[in-house]
């Protein structure tokens, strides 16, 4: 992912928040919640990149489906395949449109076929598009019946896609319950911090004399801050690889998991420096 304007913004507004946290707060409760306020403002960006990408990446591969389809309808009428391409140059694909006129161009200016594919395959930078423009180079090389190769490329890609939504759809239900056990394991471990901590912290035993029997002592230098330490740590990594988990179950890929590990991982160091704060 380039950084953007959007992402220096957050970064620069980071840096000025977390600087300001450590002049001025370092070692107070609050310390550590706008700390994490700093990580919020810096990740939120890279998160809407997530997701603005991800639907970049269903909207091509929903467009070049129309795009496959329309090219084959061309193709059955007589005309060749390049001259097709050109013609619908100049339609509206959404955000295929401007790598469309790109292939278009290269074709009129005399560039292979085959080359100026793997070019727009490259450019698109989609995995459903260069396989079907694999394909459709195959197709072109053999000298085979091309029409029937794209009508067989749309119908694949269709295949796939609606594929992808009915596991989404049915899997659903099991990313939801991935949030709720997530938030009930918040719970326990705020309940632990703040409930039971604070009535063994400070005590431990000590052995009187040779005898087996053994007294609770007070011990200062055991605070509930040291014990509840590990805590944070443990929300920290179980909402990294929870998210990671829902977005291999949900969309097959472990990349799809980064937008849910970056928002349970915030939400889970929010609640906890929250409640250190207000509770």
């Amino acid at each position: 992912m380039k950084l953007t304007r959007m992402h220096w913004i957050g970064i620069i507004f980071s840096m000025i928040i977390i600087w300001g946290d450590v002049i001025f707060f370092l070692g107070d409760e609050i310390f550590l919640f706008l700390l994490g306020i700093g990580a919020i403002v810096v990740l939120l960006p890279f998160l809407i990149g997530l997701m603005i990408e991800s639907k970049v990446e269903k909207e091509k591969s929903d467009r070049f489906l129309e795009f496959t389809r329309n090219l084959a309808e061309s193709v059955k009428t007589g005309t060749p395949i390049g001259k097709s391409i050109i013609n619908m140059s100049s339609k509206d694909f959404g955000s295929l449109t401007p790598y469309i006129q790109k292939l278009a161009n290269q074709i009129d200016l005399g560039i292979p076929i085959g080359k100026a594919l793997e070019t727009f395959a490259e450019d698109v930078n989609s995995a459903v598009v260069s396989r079907a423009v694999t394909l459709i180079q195959e197709a072109q090389n053999a000298g085979g019946n091309i029409d029937t190769i794209l009508d067989s490329t749309a119908e694949a890609i269709y295949q796939i896609e609606k594929l992808k939504q009915e596991r989404k759809a049915a899997i659903s239900n099991l990313v939801v319950q991935g949030y709720i056990i997530f938030f009930v394991f918040v719970g326990i471990m705020l309940v632990m911090q703040f409930k039971i901590l604070p009535l063994v912290a400070g005590v431990s035993t000590v052995s009187a004399g040779s005898t087996s029997i053994e007294t609770a002592i007070y011990n200062p230098s055991v605070s509930t801050e040291k014990l509840a330490r590990p805590f944070l740590y443990l929300l920290l990594v179980q909402g990294f690889f929870t998210g990671l988990t829902i977005g291999k179950v949900s969309e097959g890929y472990i990349k799809a998991g980064i937008k849910h590990s970056i928002v349970m991982t915030l939400l889970a160091f929010m609640i906890s420096s929250g409640a250190g704060l207000f509770l």
